[in-house]
């Protein structure tokens, strides 16, 4: 598979921070520039690529996994150049932060669902029909095809096309993070709440003498066990169980 849309990426590089003012009519966001008419646009044997399990082809190279490796790069650079337009003064924590929110895998399926991707797999996924059932309803596979259809779009729309269809998209989520100025356990916090659920944090490790302890936490969510971290303090070593909780596929919604 040629790397076609290379040079548009390149092309891009001077213009990665614009302003919300600079965005084009037509591409903004309920404009006719969304992802999903993107993703209507692409070529037959592209968007077939994009639908395809490693389960359901002789070698893996022919299923989606390559361009979803495609699509995470371009969905995070699209995100981060958003994110540095629109907040000059923040600083490299906490745009990371906000960005790890955005682009983690709940976030990807919730991206996923709203733009009805199971809809995509059951009509369109070349693969008997109970298989595009049990596909349509793993929420992480959701995730992973979302990434490759965006790695699809690159390939065949180009970066700033893509860029600005992925915005729109992930609009949601970015409001999310700019307004709660997003850390890890307040993402994870917004992201259960939606689902009527808790994180529940629990220290059940500490290693070191008293001037240099390291604490480890595990995060609980609905009684089982969905991130664990390490940190000199307590706080620390919640921040990042809830920051692996956030890019597991449990929070996601299944196994792939």
């Amino acid at each position: 598979m040629g790397l076609r849309g290379l040079p548009a990426l390149v092309r891009a590089v001077p213009v990665l921070f614009p302003r919300r003012s600079q965005t084009p009519t037509a591409l903004r966001p309920g404009g006719a520039g969304t992802l999903l008419k993107l993703i209507e646009q692409l070529p037959p044997e592209l968007r077939a690529r994009s639908l395809t399990h490693s389960s359901w082809v002789d070698t893996r190279v022919q299923s989606y996994e390559r361009l979803e490796f495609l699509g995470d790069s371009v969905l995070g650079l699209a995100i981060a150049s958003v994110l540095c337009g629109r907040h000059p003064d923040n600083d490299e924590g906490d745009l990371a932060r906000m960005k790890s929110f955005i682009v983690s895998r709940a976030s990807c399926v919730e991206v996923a669902n709203r733009i009805d991707i199971p809809k995509l797999i059951l009509e369109e996924a070349p693969a008997p029909e109970e298989k595009r059932r049990e596909m349509a309803a793993n929420q992480t596979i959701l995730g992973n095809v979302l990434e490759a259809l965006i790695g699809a779009a690159f390939l065949a729309h180009g970066f700033e096309q893509t860029r600005l269809a992925v915005v729109d998209a992930f609009e949601e989520q970015i409001r999310r993070a700019e307004t709660a100025r997003v850390d890890h356990k307040t993402a994870l916090q917004e992201l259960l709440a939606s689902r009527g659920l808790q994180p529940v944090y629990r220290v059940v490790a500490e290693e070191g003498p008293p001037h240099a302890r390291l604490f480890t936490t595990e995060v609980y969510v609905d009684g089982s066990v969905r991130g664990r971290g390490q940190g000199t303090t307590i706080k620390m070593s919640e921040q990042a169980a809830a920051g692996e909780a956030l890019d597991s596929s449990a929070i996601g919604g299944g196994g792939d």
